[in-house]
């Protein structure tokens, strides 16, 4: 029960964060609250299958440019859930690479806040 109420709250805090990226940066638009929830479930599934996949595959690059293409891999999974989903849309691949890193940050907060609220002691 416990796991189940943490991936719901991550889920909810995840879409908060982007309804906090598009306030931040005019170039991500988010329609409604119910529009961050699906384009948080979409990112977060993209994520899960389809990056796995493109960072084997940029391997090369990515070692040649020293992790810094993962960056553009990120942009592209946020471009791509904005390109398939209403109500959530990207001015353009500057606007999803700069709105990716401002979602990882918040990403990054609330998976730390996360662990040290849900810490087992």
């Amino acid at each position: 029960m416990l796991a189940a109420m943490k991936l719901i709250l991550r889920w909810l805090l995840l879409a908060a964060a982007l309804l906090l990226v598009a306030h931040l940066y005019r170039g991500v638009i988010v329609e409604s609250f119910g529009s961050a929830l699906i384009a948080a479930f979409v990112i977060g599934l993209f994520n899960t299958l389809v990056r796995p996949l493109l960072v084997l595959l940029t391997l090369p690059i990515t070692l040649l440019t020293l992790g810094l293409f993962l960056f553009v891999i990120n942009a592209l999974m946020f471009w791509w859930a904005a390109s398939v989903l209403d109500g959530f849309s990207v001015t353009g691949f500057g606007a999803a690479l700069i709105g990716s890193l401002i979602y990882s940050l918040c990403c990054m907060v609330i998976d730390v806040a996360m662990e040290r609220i849900f810490r087992r002691t």
